[in-house]
C-alpha cells in the first residue's frame, strides 16, 4: 500500500494545476529530444548511415507538436483548438512519412546495421517512455492541446517497442515483413490520434457552470 502511495505522480493532475504542469513537462521534454536528435543526425551523416539520419530526423515531427502545444497553450480557446489542428495535421503527415517510407524500403532495401540500430533503438525507447510516462499524467485532460500531445507521446512508446523488438527478430531470420508490419501499424497509430484529436477540437467539452463561476 506504501508503494501505491508513493506512485501518487501516475495520478492525473488536477485540473487547477494543469497549466504549470504541462508547461514545465513539455518544455523539459523539446529540450530532451532536441539535443537526443540532433546527437543521432549528426551521427548519421557523419558515419553515411541513412537509417541513422532518418531516424534523427523524424524526432522533428514531435519537436514541432511539442513546442506548438507549450507555446499555444493557456490563451483562449479559439487559439487551442487552431493549435490542436496543427498539431493532428502533423500527425497525420508523419502517419503519410511512414507510408512513403514503408514503400522507399521495399523499392530500395537497406542493409542492417545491429549496432546503430541497437543503439537507436535503446536510447529511443528511454526517451519514448520517459515522455509518455509524464504526459499519462494528463491522460483524464479534456482539453485538445493536451491531449493531442498525449496521443503523440503514446504513440512513439508503442511504435518503439515494437522496434526494439524487431531488433531480435532481424538477428535471427533475415526477413522484413515484421518491419513493414510495423511501419503499418505505426500510421494506423497516426491516423487515428489524428482523427481524436480533430473530433475533440471540432466538438470541445462543455464548460462547467462551477468552472464558469470562478473564471
Amino acid at each position: 500500500m506504501r508503494a501505491l502511495r508513493e506512485a501518487r505522480w501516475l495520478a492525473p493532475v488536477p485540473p487547477e494545476r494543469e497549466p504549470h504542469q504541462f508547461r514545465l513537462t513539455i518544455w523539459a521534454m523539446v529540450a530532451g529530444i532536441v539535443i537526443f536528435a540532433a546527437s543521432v543526425v549528426t551521427w548519421g551523416v557523419a558515419s553515411g548511415n541513412r537509417q541513422l539520419t532518418k531516424d534523427g530526423i523524424d524526432w522533428v515531427y514531435d519537436v514541432v507538436i511539442y513546442a506548438v502545444a507549450a507555446i499555444i497553450y493557456g490563451r483562449d480557446d479559439r487559439a487551442e483548438r487552431l493549435a490542436s489542428v496543427v498539431i493532428a495535421v502533423a500527425i497525420a503527415v508523419a502517419g503519410f512519412h511512414t507510408l512513403y517510407d514503408l514503400w522507399d524500403k521495399i523499392e530500395n532495401p537497406r542493409p542492417i546495421v545491429i549496432e546503430a540500430l541497437g543503439f537507436t533503438a535503446g536510447t529511443v525507447i528511454i526517451i519514448a517512455y520517459l515522455c509518455a510516462g509524464a504526459m499519462y499524467r494528463f491522460r483524464d485532460t479534456t482539453n485538445a492541446l493536451v491531449m493531442a500531445t498525449w496521443l503523440s507521446s503514446r504513440n512513439d512508446a508503442i511504435k518503439v517497442t515494437g522496434f526494439a523488438l524487431l531488433i531480435f527478430a532481424v538477428r535471427v531470420a533475415p526477413v522484413r515483413w515484421p518491419e513493414y508490419a510495423l511501419d503499418l501499424l505505426g500510421a494506423g497509430l497516426n491516423f487515428q490520434a489524428a482523427w481524436l484529436i480533430l473530433r475533440q477540437a471540432r466538438h470541445p467539452a462543455p464548460t462547467r457552470q462551477g468552472d464558469a463561476s470562478r473564471a
